[in-house]
């Protein structure tokens, strides 16, 4: 299983440690952020927008369809009770490239990246809670390490 682990850095600030990247993020101002990185749901939507773009791009170089200035577009709405990101609606633009007889398989490729599949098949995510008194199992430490 991969691990992606995001560490607390003080004044609502988190590093995120990825491989060998890092990358910091806020949270949003209500919750006491102050714009300094982006925000978990942008980065989420980022993750969309950019897997779709990396599908699609692949997919045109295969087919000698032009995605030279291709552009992803993500527009969402945020709901509350609970709060979440609705109504996502993903916008493909290949400005140099003439895919009418292609849009059936650029979509198809699209909802195939994995993002997209785990946004529509997700059933649960499971949270383990370790602290002080039950400490992170000492395996578990060593993988991480």
């Amino acid at each position: 299983m991969a691990t992606i682990t995001t560490a607390y850095k003080g004044d609502m600030l988190f590093l995120t440690q990825i491989g060998s990247h890092s990358m910091v993020t806020d949270v949003p101002a209500p919750m006491g952020g102050k714009d300094r990185a982006p925000t978990p749901p942008e980065l989420f939507i980022a993750s969309l927008g950019t897997c779709v773009g990396a599908l699609v791009a692949q997919y045109c170089g295969r087919n000698g369809v032009n995605a030279d200035d291709m552009t992803v577009a993500v527009d969402y709405k945020k709901a509350d009770q609970p709060t979440r990101l609705t109504d996502l609606v993903v916008t493909i633009n290949l400005p140099h490239a003439s895919c009418q007889d292609r849009e059936a398989a650029i979509r198809r490729v699209a909802e195939h990246c994995p993002v997209h599949q785990t946004i529509v098949t997700l059933e649960d995510v499971q949270f383990n809670i370790y602290d002080h008194d039950h400490p992170l199992p000492v395996a578990e430490e060593a993988l991480k390490g």
